[in-house]
């Protein structure tokens, strides 16, 4: 592949660290983006030589497959954090964790629920994440995307179509480049605070401990899919190495050697039997992301 300035290129390279389930999978490239630049300027070269490409955030909240024959892409350098007052800009590649903690560090209130979000900004603005009743629309202001011509289009809050765990952005060839969020002044200390009580109790209650990609069901309405889950007798229920959790029903767990297909096997029987015996169509909130 040709050398371009503001990237790195890995070929063969393996993608298990890459996602959080920790699943054996590989690209015929890997390549990391250090600059604005770099991206477009690889991005045209993929295009005009019709190489396949997808981008990959933290590789949380998705179950990828076992080799994709093109390029996927880290916008892990374009990462940077600013803080004006009460408005907060981070590129796409920046941690969730890490616009948090900028926002706690300078008293401003609004983030603190994404202190634990294992994603980037980019693909958490796609997939509107949130936690705790807050999602990151709630307090976005803007986003810059790069469109399919390649050029930086400016988008306000409302001209992206958003509801619960969805945007509109799923269905766009658009990159986030970066958002900006407007936030209330607040106290460190009563942040921080807060941070550590959700802390112990997602420590008690969730398997913190083995490779995972959060919730795997949302949860219906005035009930919780770990509760239907657990009804159906399914804890520690296994298909290969992926496992239901024996701590939290509403997550599968890597055991050790989990497969793509271990993990997709084992979200389809878990949504049949509780369709199967409480009539509820529990709604996937994990993507699985199927090369093609």
């Amino acid at each position: 592949m040709k050398e371009i300035k503001g990237i790195r290129i890995t070929t063969n390279a393996s993608l298990k660290n890459l996602n959080t389930y920790k699943i054996e999978s590989s690209a015929k490239y890997l390549i990391h983006v250090e600059t604005l630049d770099g991206l477009i300027n690889i991005l045209k070269y993929l295009k005009e030589n019709k190489i396949k490409y997808f981008i990959l955030g933290a590789g949380s909240n998705i179950v990828i497959d076992n080799f994709f024959d093109g390029a996927v892409i880290k916008l892990d350098g374009l990462k940077k954090i600013s803080v004006n007052k009460n408005i907060v800009t981070a590129e796409a590649g920046a941690m969730m964790a890490s616009l948090s903690s900028a926002s706690i560090n300078h008293n401003l209130t609004g983030l603190e629920w994404a202190i634990n979000i294992p994603g980037t900004v980019g693909g958490s603005i796609v997939g509107n994440a949130g936690a705790y009743n807050k999602e990151i629309f709630d307090d976005l202001v803007s986003i810059k995307v790069l469109d399919e011509s390649l050029n930086i289009k400016e988008l306000k809050k409302d001209e992206v179509k958003h509801s619960y765990r969805h945007t509109d952005l799923k269905e766009k060839p658009w990159i986030v480049l970066e958002a900006t969020f407007k936030l209330e002044n607040g106290n460190k200390e009563e942040s921080l605070k807060l941070i550590m009580d959700r802390k112990e109790r997602r420590l008690a209650t969730q398997p913190l401990d083995m490779p995972s990609a959060g919730s795997v069901f949302r949860n219906p309405e005035n009930d919780h899919a770990g509760r239907l889950i657990e009804e159906c007798g399914l804890k520690g229920k296994k298909i290969g190495g992926a496992m239901v959790s024996l701590k939290h029903a509403n997550f599968i767990v890597n055991t050790g050697n989990a497969t793509s297909n271990d993990v997709k096997n084992l979200i389809k029987l878990v949504h049949d039997q509780v369709k199967e015996k409480f009539g509820v169509d529990l709604v996937l909130e994990q993507e699985i992301i199927d090369w093609k």
